[in-house]
């Protein structure tokens, strides 16, 4: 599943399935069927095959959510300073006429952080 703005699930989505996950791993230890499980849930089955042979090798710890799944490349305070530099216009950064394309945006990114990141990413 692809999310359209962040990239992921805010923290609040994921405390939610974790939660989930852990009222399975409660189940698990009651000895339920995994198709009981999925409907009470309502969840896949696969998810919970899946959620409970994780859970057999490592507890409810292995349940628990590993964070967010990216971190952005640039840092808070770097977009805050991209804007700004994005702000002066592509003239300003050597550039012929005032259009910004990613492309453009990509090399200031470099230029200005020393940091490689694809077009899809800017």
């Amino acid at each position: 599943m692809r999310y359209a703005q962040g990239g992921g699930l805010t923290a609040e989505r994921r405390a939610f399935r974790e939660q989930v996950r852990l009222e399975a791993a409660a189940r698990f230890e009651a000895g339920e069927k995994t198709s009981a499980i999925a409907r009470d849930l309502r969840v896949g089955e696969r998810s919970v095959e899946r959620w409970r042979r994780s859970w057999r090798e490592g507890g409810n710890e292995a349940l628990r959510s590993s964070g967010p799944a990216n971190v952005p490349k640039l840092s808070a305070a770097q977009f805050v300073e991209l804007e700004e530099e994005l702000g002066k216009g592509p003239a300003a950064h050597g550039f012929e006429d005032q259009r910004w394309t990613l492309a453009r945006v990509q090399a200031v990114i470099g230029r200005r952080f020393r940091t490689r990141l694809s077009i899809a990413t800017v």
